[in-house]
């Protein structure tokens, strides 16, 4: 699809949109969201076939390695942009040897470059870390001035290779094809690199160029050179391969040396790069992350499996509680799925083990809009409305908690996006795709469905059940109780943790090596505990686990220990036929920085929601979020931590997710109680909160349980790598359910006392704005 069609396609259906909400008349409306809905489903739809083709699957997924690497000024030399951007293409040239496709390389910060090379074999790790990491070498050699007839003559059997000689492949461009020709070249070069203080490339009449400047000796050593071999080619090798080979028209004296050829734009850039000799400047590892072929297959299966399985679960609970209102909530999530993985394709997002959870945890919080608005309808009914009036006040009155709810989640996402690496950046698109597709669908799909089910077929009665009747639960009265309760376990929590200590974390940040290694029979733990500990790397811990009936073997221990733990293994137990599944290598340096990246995350969700409901509500209102809000990630990072798990850059996503999770939860309850306080309903805060918090228990317990079935499913069936994502999200619904009901609503309360300012004067007093 050519850019220009669908960049006009863009403005139609942006076109369409901003029709659909100005307009009035019920049937223009219908007839708009129709159209718009079937052209993006179409267009999603054609960007997604066929997916095995169009989704773009991280290294997590398909196999692979990724370093980042960081360049090491020397004697407190700077590290330029200029370097680094040389760095990079040094380290391009040497990556495509490897023969890969698609690698990524490219500029992480300041001083570093991060290189992803799908395919790579776990095996060759350690060939890949010293190619690398070995500094550029820049050689100058002649080549031989019958090179050609020399290596016809060879080639026929004619002729031997003359004495200090080689044959070199060199790549050129001869009537607008690239070609691979050979040339007999010194084998000791004539020149070295460290002459060349700078290189620049030029265009002129003659075309493209590199002008080139070396240092005293290095002139007088080029001078001589260039004389005595005036017609001769010089060749320009770094790591030995030949970068280019012009002629030596004239003697060059001065140190200043201009090459030409037919050289394009950016092979003239190149030059001038391999000319400076960029990785002069040491490289460092700082860390490995690699995943061979088979664990991402088994990650993919597991992923997808329980995937379909949270799908089925959701949808059949969907179907048979609110029946044919049901049906369209489940085709609108239909919709949402061809949108999202559509986005994805259409803007080459990378599909991660991460944003497969995404996904999944998409599918269940997709529905929560959809139980919003049928539990709104199913008051309007009750209230004695027609079927049309009632849909269309549950919609009126459904959106602004729908808007609100979702925008706090997306202020979240959009964070972890910004501050998040690797596979955590998968899940961070895959959760704001999946936010934003399950808006349009809720709002404007299944509204467009109800109006042509009422107008154009005759639909009079909708049917639901009804586990949750309306109660009259007095949850203010009970507010001390439960806040005493949940300072208890918030200290218990923050108790445990810091006895832990350093236990709590893995090697994202605390630095260090993680080695899972594949066993083709099962080798007793103690056993195993053992042959590591007689290695004297230092403390090192082991667990076992089972993906798709394989022995998997997981071995954490200090940095740069990962090869002699597995060395000690396979001489231990040569039987057990290891295989190197993934690898992970973290320096001190970034588990630190991943530290406090995280915590900056955490802070600066924290601050973007407590302005954004300061501004929709009030500061109280706020902070008995951002209260209900800490209280469900100090709780479940307390849990996670009693259970014996450790923190890793996953957990980091499970946990902004949780947070964006609570605000959701606590952002529908304030919205109906703003709604309550607005209405002029007769009785103290305290009632109305408490009426607000029974009416919306319902859509609460329904909306936790519909999550709580897709994220179980990943957590019985994600496979290991996922477990512990899903075991905080788990944990995070079960409490921020909870912080919802009990402890959210008593701090705004709480604080309003404590200020001796009036709620209620405060929202009334928000009215003629907000009508406005």
């Amino acid at each position: 699809m050519s850019p220009t069609f669908t960049f006009l396609f863009g403005l139609l259906l942006l076109g369409l949109f901003v029709w659909y909400f100005m307009t009035d008349a019920a049937g223009r409306k219908r007839t708009i969201g129709l159209v718009l809905t079937l052209l993006l489903v179409a267009f999603c739809f054609e960007a997604i076939i066929p997916p095995e083709k169009k989704i773009r699957l991280g290294l997590d997924l398909q196999g692979g390695t990724s370093f980042l690497l960081r360049l090491v000024g020397e004697g407190g030399e700077e590290i330029t942009p200029t370097t680094l951007d040389q760095a990079i293409e040094v380290i391009r040239k040497r990556v495509d040897q490897f023969g890969v496709s698609e690698p990524v390389i490219a500029a992480q910060g300041r001083d570093r470059i991060l290189v992803q090379i799908p395919g790579l074999d776990t095996q060759r790790l350690a060939q890949t870390k010293e190619q690398l990491q070995r500094v550029a070498k820049l050689e100058f050699a002649l080549v031989h001035p019958q090179s050609e007839s020399i290596l016809a003559q060879v080639d026929a059997g004619e002729a031997v290779l003359p004495p200090g000689y080689v044959v070199k492949d060199y790549k050129d461009v001869i009537e607008g094809k690239e070609q691979t020709l050979q040339l007999l070249v010194k084998q000791r070069a004539d020149l070295t690199g460290d002459r060349v203080t700078s290189a620049n490339p030029f265009y002129d009449n003659q075309g493209y160029g590199v002008a080139m400047r070396l240092d005293g000796d290095g002139a007088k050593m080029f001078g001589d050179l260039t004389t005595q071999h005036v017609g001769d080619r010089l060749a320009i090798m770094l790591d030995g391969d030949v970068q280019s080979a012009p002629s030596i028209r004239q003697p060059i004296y001065g140190g200043e040396a201009v090459i030409t050829g037919r050289f394009s734009d950016q092979e003239a850039r190149n030059l001038a790069s391999v000319l400076e000799n960029p990785l002069k400047t040491p490289v460092e590892i700082e860390e490995t992350r690699s995943v061979s072929a088979t664990l991402g297959a088994d990650s993919i299966k597991s992923g997808v499996g329980a995937g379909l399985l949270g799908l089925a679960l959701t949808l059949l609970f969907v179907l048979f509680y609110y029946r044919l209102a049901g049906l369209v909530a489940c085709l609108a999530l239909a919709v949402n799925l061809i949108l999202l993985f559509g986005a994805m394709c259409m803007f080459n997002f990378v599909l991660t083990l991460p944003g497969i959870a995404g996904i999944i945890l998409t599918i269940g919080m997709a529905i929560d809009a959809n139980v919003l608005i049928y539990e709104r309808l199913r008051e309007e009914m009750a209230a004695g409305k027609s079927l049309g009036a009632a849909v269309s006040a549950a919609y009126d009155k459904a959106f602004s908690a729908i808007f609100d709810a979702n925008l706090t989640t997306l202020i979240t996402s959009a964070i972890l996006f910004w501050q998040a690496t690797g596979p955590v950046k998968g899940f961070a698109i895959t959760l704001t795709l999946g936010i934003i597709a399950s808006m349009f669908s809720a709002l404007l799909f299944t509204r467009t469905c109800f109006g042509y089910m009422l107008e154009n077929f005759g639909l009079k009665k909708l049917r639901m059940l009804n586990w949750i009747p309306a109660h009259k639960i007095d949850f203010i009265g009970k507010r001390q109780v439960a806040l005493a309760l949940s300072l208890v376990i918030i200290l218990g929590s923050i108790g445990f943790f810091a006895w832990r200590g350093e236990k709590n974390f893995g090697v994202d940040f605390t630095g260090g090596d993680l080695v899972v290694l594949g066993t083709k029979e099962q080798v007793p733990l103690a056993d195993l505990r053992r042959s590591v500990e007689s290695a004297n790397l230092g403390e090192a811990t082991l667990q076992m686990s089972m993906e798709e009936g394989r022995e998997l073997v997981t071995v954490q221990s200090k940095f740069g220990t990962a090869d002699a733990v597995v060395a000690k293994l396979q001489q231990d137990f040569p039987s057990a036929g290891w295989t190197i599944e993934q690898t992970d290598t973290v320096g001190p340096r970034v588990g630190n920085e991943l530290a406090g990246r995280s915590l900056f995350a955490l802070a600066l969700g924290l601050l973007g929601i407590l302005i954004y409901v300061t501004l929709r509500f009030e500061f109280s209102f706020a902070l008995g979020a951002i209260v209900a809000l800490l209280h469900d990630v100090i709780i479940t990072v307390g849990v996670f931590s009693m259970l014996g798990r450790e923190i890793s850059l996953v957990m980091v996503g499970a946990v902004l997710t949780i947070a964006g999770y609570s605000i959701n939860d606590t952002i529908v309850v304030f919205d109906r109680v703003r709604e309550g306080l607005m209405s002029g309903r007769r009785g103290s805060v305290a009632q109305i909160m408490n009426e607000c918090i029974n009416e919306t228990l319902g859509r609460t317990i329904l909306t936790g349980g519909t999550t709580l079935l897709a994220t179980a499913a990943l957590f019985f069936l994600g496979g290991p790598v996922l477990s512990d994502f899903a075991l905080a999200i788990l944990i995070g619904i079960l409490v921020g359910t909870y912080s919802s009901i009990f402890v959210a609503a008593p701090i705004v309360l709480w604080w309003s006392k404590r200020t001796g300012k009036s709620i209620k004067r405060e929202v009334l007093g928000d009215l003629p704005q907000a009508a406005s």
